[in-house]
């Protein structure tokens, strides 16, 4: 999942998408009005479709200060943190009209809810969620239920979504977008936070994000979204999720700066994950070509990657982004 310009791909970056065909687009800095986005969209599908299979648009449409679609045509939304207030009929309304809007400017996918708890207490402390009203709630049950308000919303609007960051933000202290060495010392496998992601997951939400921060409880000696036993353990074991799981960015993000870009991409698939997140379109051929050459020299890295295409395949065409013939 590529990143581009929310305003259209730039004249560096349409080379990269007509050429990579990613099966994915994520949108970028602030966007123009929605006829502006649908016309942009529109390049883009036909720049990045290949043999009738069209890509994942997407983009943070959370509300409050992530919200990357906001000009003429789009309702500027409110943080989760006043969302969170609702009653359950009002967010699913809300989100439904959120979705609508974004489903008539060419965009298939928000990449939201967060269902990441914030213990009040930390909520200043916490730059990622808290510093910035990211968060439903402050205890499990109170982020659930608005997690899953949003989720159906959305998918009434035939919008996908995507639960975020499992195993959770609310507890660390650094944004993993601009620090390294983000760590988690507190959640646990099987930890009572990790709820509201079940929660996202009964109400039909298509991804699950993982994040890119350490959560040394679980795994001290990888980040999440490296983690086999975060993806395949926890993920696909513990809430028996066997739909698509995909990074939180690995492109841009200062986390992973440190990784070789190949290995950024390898190292989440072997793990158990699906889609890459890559928010620096100039590193789309490196991703891609590692990906490629692992699994050329890897016979089960290969049974992996097919398995990773099959269910992203099997997503986009529950989603009509499918068109064989």
């Amino acid at each position: 999942m590529t990143g581009i310009s929310a305003n259209g791909m730039t004249s560096s970056q349409r080379p990269i998408v007509q050429q990579q065909k990613p099966g994915g687009i994520l949108l970028l800095g602030s966007g123009g009005s929605r006829s502006h986005t649908r016309t942009a969209m529109a390049a883009v599908n036909t720049a990045a479709t290949v043999k009738g299979i069209r890509p994942l648009i997407a983009a943070d449409q959370e509300g409050g200060q992530i919200q990357r679609l906001k000009g003429s045509g789009f309702d500027r939304i409110p943080a989760a943190t006043v969302q969170g207030t609702w009653s359950s009929s009002k967010l699913t309304a809300e989100a439904e009209g959120w979705g609508e809007q974004l489903k008539q400017a060419g965009v298939n996918v928000d990449l939201a809810p967060v269902a990441d708890v914030v213990p009040s207490s930390q909520k200043n402390q916490n730059a990622p969620i808290g510093e910035l009203d990211r968060e439903f709630g402050n205890t499990p049950a109170e982020v659930g239920p608005p997690v899953q308000d949003f989720v159906k919303g959305m998918q009434a609007a035939g919008v996908m979504t995507s639960v975020k960051h499992f195993p959770g933000l609310g507890r660390v202290r650094g944004n993993t977008d601009f620090s390294s060495g983000v760590v988690d010392n507190v959640t646990v496998r099987g930890d009572d936070d990790l709820q509201p992601f079940a929660d996202g997951i009964e109400a039909g939400a298509d991804m699950v994000m993982i994040a890119t921060a350490t959560y040394t409880k679980i795994d001290a000696k990888n980040r999440a979204v490296f983690s086999p036993t975060v993806i395949r353990g926890m993920v696909r074991g513990d809430l028996g999720w066997d739909g698509v799981v995909i990074t939180d960015d690995v492109g841009a993000a200062a986390e992973v700066a440190s990784v070789p870009a190949g290995q950024r991409a390898t190292r989440f698939v072997a793990a158990g994950g699906d889609i890459v997140i890559n928010a620096t379109a100039g590193l789309t051929a490196t991703m891609v070509n590692a990906l490629v050459t692992k699994a050329e020299q890897d016979k089960a890295f290969a049974g992996q990657v097919a398995s990773s295409v099959r269910r992203v395949l099997t997503l986009k065409e529950s989603h009509g982004l499918v068109s064989c013939g």
